[in-house]
């Protein structure tokens, strides 16, 4: 059990309650840092028919249309600064239909870092998370 416990703080450093090399718990280990959120994402889009790729920015609880797809993110995080880089967005997507009814296709989380894991995959487009950052060129919504 405690070879168990060891392994799992060596594997996944930054668990609750993580056991360092000499059996002590670990206080850096122990209390993962808090993740940064994010009040952009950015996201690329492809249009498989042209094979034209689109980077666009869209503020959190904000949708912006790509093709026939509305794209609407809810959170982004980042990694805290000194940990490894991660980032992670929840994103909601609909599709509106030929006769003009919205359809949702996607609701889940994607990750930068693995673009293929959660893409939406659309018959004719496809949309993945880049990045989270502070600010846009993008003026930001009234409200």
């Amino acid at each position: 059990m405690i070879l168990a416990i060891a392994l799992a703080a060596l594997v996944m450093p930054g668990v609750s309650g993580a056991i360092a090399q000499d059996g002590q718990p670990d206080p850096q280990m122990a209390t993962p840092k808090p993740r940064a959120k994010n009040p952009v994402a950015v996201f690329s889009g492809i249009d498989k028919i042209t094979g034209r790729i689109t980077s666009f920015d869209v503020y959190i609880d904000e949708t912006v249309q790509f093709g026939a797809l509305q794209v609407t993110p809810r959170v982004c995080l980042t990694s805290a600064e000194g940990e490894a880089e991660r980032t992670d967005a929840f994103v909601q997507v609909d599709e509106i239909t030929l006769d003009r009814k919205i359809q949702r296709i996607f609701s889940g989380w994607m990750f930068a870092d693995s673009p293929g894991l959660n893409a939406v995959e659309h018959p004719v487009y496809d949309v993945w998370l880049k990045s989270c950052k502070t600010d846009s060129a993008v003026p930001a919504p009234a409200g």
